[in-house]
């Protein structure tokens, strides 16, 4: 069995940031182990090139979530990035970073911890990665790894919407990551803004590590369960092209799989709801009920109307027009290739705007629902989606079975709570009010879908548990907790509870989910935990009675 002195299980944002931290800095030997692929198409380099690989199981997971009787028998499905990088290597690429009542939630779960979770306390992790294109100092960093910049290309649409929700009392926002996200602007992304090409964590922080000795790194492998040795992680057995493999860890075995794979990986290998465990016939090692629980996710639900022009991105992908956008983007990394389409955002309540944002509403240059949805062909338009930041009803993750290939259970609880379903109808009616303002209105043919008929709470609520879909941000299945808290998985340092050497460093942590694309805190996350890891933050609450400055 080889012999590493950290195992890393998921190859995604958080556990790239953490390998090529404990190796750069410790000089520790690291085994990355990730279920996906190593290698992508090119064209996901490509700002806008994401959107080719959406609906595709080429580097997506797709999990069909249970059905909710709340949406009428829907399942809703939730893709899970399948790649070295994990989401960064095919998201929208979008870098926005919450609000700091996130955070004050997050150390209210931590109380008397001694460890502190604050915006303040993150502000030095997310600066220290990131290289931004404009914005500096106090909030933005300048030189780290990760490249954000503003998109290279913005539609018509984009700009007649902000102006429209201006005037609707929405103010301009130069900055999303101050904070305080109340406002509409033009989001940042991770991109590169030399080259106009995606910045993954795997072009940040892997490949400056490709010939270090000490970083091993192994794709299409899916590990099956965590090794113990009395109640210390010790290793982990995967599979790797049809053969079992196994390999220990001198210090900690990290999961870093995602908000559904890492509750599972728990589960398989004995953590978790005892009852669970035992009735897929599973040795209970530890009995820890909040084990895939406490599921949260963003939705959101969309107002879709046709244009009375070509304003937006409608048709681009597609003939001359997109042979067009890819020799000007090949000769001058200009033109509709470098915008990854959704271009601008706003937070706000849409019951008071001077509470702290539920909403933050996006404006799409096209219309990209099928016509077997809308029942009518897209064409030119516009579609403006209203997704809840806060969602009130939580879900689950479960076993399927205890064969380690098969998908876990979810169930969303998508509209679990009656007050995330009328948070979502203000945000629609909202929407519906931008739709029909000026300046946006002077390119508004007419709205299409739900259609200006479906004007009740009622019509309005059929329409929203018909069409709402993720935002693509689930978290919050083993999240972190104080001691008294019988949920909670993780200690404030990240440590599973009751076990020694085992680690959680994934959006499977939050207590509570960020307001906002999750991403960039993820990544702020793994580089503060990274300091845990190697002890640069001694903390006094160790778990399983540690002595304080040991390491696991």
């Amino acid at each position: 069995m080889k012999e590493y002195d950290y195992i890393i299980v998921g190859g995604g944002s958080s556990g790239c940031i953490v390998a090529a931290r404990l190796v750069r800095e410790q000089r520790a030997r690291v085994l990355l182990l990730e279920a996906g692929s190593g290698h992508y198409n090119p064209v996901l380099k490509m700002p806008a090139g994401y959107m080719k690989y959406l609906a595709s199981d080429a580097y997506l997971t797709m999990h069909q979530t249970e059905p909710q009787p709340q949406l009428d028998g829907r399942g809703v499905i939730v893709p899970q990035a399948k790649v070295l990088g994990g989401g960064s290597t095919v998201n929208a690429m979008v870098y926005m970073r919450g609000h700091t009542q996130d955070y004050d939630d997050w150390n209210a779960h931590v109380a008397g911890s001694g460890i502190d979770w604050s915006w303040q306390t993150l502000l030095p992790h997310f600066t220290a990665i990131e290289d931004n294109d404009h914005l500096g100092a106090p909030n933005h960093g300048v030189g780290g790894p990760m490249k954000v910049s503003h998109l290279g290309h913005f539609s018509p649409l984009s700009r007649a919407y902000v102006k429209t929700m201006q005037g609707l009392g929405i103010p301009y926002t130069p900055d999303f990551n101050t904070g305080n996200p109340f406002g509409v602007g033009f989001m940042q992304h991770t991109i590169d803004w030399k080259t106009r090409k995606r910045c993954s964590v795997v072009d940040a922080f892997i490949e400056p590590l490709r010939d270090d000795v000490n970083l091993f790194i192994e794709t299409n492998a899916q590990v099956e369960e965590i090794l113990f040795e009395g109640d210390r992680a010790v290793g982990v057995r995967y599979q790797r092209k049809g053969v079992s493999e196994s390999a220990r860890a001198t210090r900690e075995v990290i999961l870093s799989a995602g908000a559904y794979q890492t509750p599972k990986i728990l589960m398989l290998s004995g953590i978790g709801p005892k009852q669970h465990l035992e009735e897929q016939g599973i040795t209970v090692r530890l009995d820890l009920p909040g084990v895939g629980q406490n599921l949260q996710d963003h939705y959101e639900v969309p107002v879709v109307a046709t244009t009375n022009g070509a304003f937006g991105y409608y048709g681009q992908d597609k003939g001359w027009p997109m042979v067009k956008a890819g020799l000007q983007y090949m000769l001058f990394k200009s033109g509709p290739v470098t915008t990854t389409g959704v271009e601008t955002c706003a937070f706000f309540d849409p019951l008071d705007f001077n509470a702290t944002p539920t909403i933050q509403m996006f404006c799409v240059p096209t219309v990209y629902l099928d016509r077997d949805v809308m029942g009518q062909d897209p064409g030119h338009g516009v579609t403006v989606n209203s997704l809840l930041l806060r969602p009130k009803a939580t879900g689950r993750v479960w076993l399927r079975s205890r064969d380690p290939a098969d998908l876990p259970h979810v169930d969303t609880q998508i509209f679990g709570h009656p007050d995330d379903l009328a948070r979502t109808i203000a945000g629609f009616r909202f929407a519906r009010q931008v739709v029909n303002a000026l300046p946006l209105h002077e390119m508004i043919e007419k709205e299409i879908f739900p259609g200006e008929e479906t004007l009740s709470d009622e019509a309005i609520a059929a329409h929203c548990k018909r069409m709402v879909k993720t935002g693509y941000h689930p978290v919050g299945t083993c999240r972190m907790g104080s001691d008294d808290d019988p949920m909670a998985v993780l200690t404030a340092d990240l440590r599973v509870r009751g076990i020694r050497g085992l680690r959680v460093v994934d959006a499977s942590m939050m207590p509570n989910i960020i307001s906002g694309n999750t991403n960039a805190i993820v990544m702020a996350v793994a580089h503060r935990a990274a300091d845990f890891i190697m002890n640069f933050e001694v903390v006094d609450n160790i778990a399983a009675g540690q002595p304080e400055g040991e390491v696991a």
